[in-house]
């Protein structure tokens, strides 16, 4: 299992790093600003997210990565106060600790959640449309043997739909999960970066407007 913390208190990385490891964590990679898991999220099995960082709320990082990624976050925080549990459950975290944590409680609800995790993804790593496969591990996306640049929010929308195959995936939906709230530039967004998907990939069909709800990728 590979695990990353995102702390910035040199005593609290210690402890939980070589707790870990002792605990039969191999993999246990550290991070001291958020900013850095948003562009380096990709190949953990867990996350462990601090709340007070130096650079980004960790509150605000969590919303931020659940736009783009389904991977298990431990929030572990000095804050214990019932607002700050809801607030962080409801942005999407798996687990909440209070620190100073028991690394053994730590490694066992890190296991717990990543069970729950595998137990209920049943996306498959890599997709395959014709010559377009898309990584959802890596992250990215070749296109008859050439690899496509997309940005963060044009890939979210492509994993968004080639996770759902098939199905109509309606817009409110879309602007909900991908960028946090539904307004009118919001929706203008999406237009805009749905052209941008679609002309890098350059595959007419492969993604389908239906008109008056959303879009669709083809099987």
């Amino acid at each position: 299992m590979r695990v990353v913390l995102v702390e910035d208190d040199p005593g609290v990385v210690a402890a939980v790093v070589d707790g870990l490891r002792a605990h039969g964590f191999q993999s246990v990679d550290h991070l001291s600003y958020g900013l850095d898991l948003l562009t380096s999220h990709s190949g953990y099995d867990a996350v462990i997210l601090d709340l007070g960082l130096p650079d980004v709320n960790g509150y605000l990082v969590l919303r931020q990565l659940r736009k783009v990624s389904s991977v298990p976050v431990l929030v572990l925080t000095a804050e214990g106060d019932e607002l700050a549990v809801v607030s962080c459950l409801r942005a999407g975290a798996d687990d909440y600790m209070v620190k100073p944590p028991r690394v053994g409680e730590l490694a066992a609800r890190l296991e717990a959640i990543v069970r729950r995790w595998q137990a209920t993804d049943y996306c498959p790593a890599v997709v395959v449309t014709g010559d377009v496969t898309v990584d959802l591990v890596a992250r990215t996306v070749v296109v008859a043997g050439q690899s496509v640049s997309l940005t963060v929010k044009e890939f979210a929308l492509a994993r968004m739909l080639v996770t759902q195959a098939g199905i109509a995936v309606g817009r409110e939906k879309i602007m909900d999960e991908i960028w946090g709230e539904k307004t009118p530039a919001i929706s203008r967004s999406l237009d805009v970066h749905m052209g941008a998907l679609r002309g890098k990939l350059n595959r007419p069909g492969l993604i389908t407007t239906v008109h008056g709800f959303g879009y669709r990728w083809a099987r």
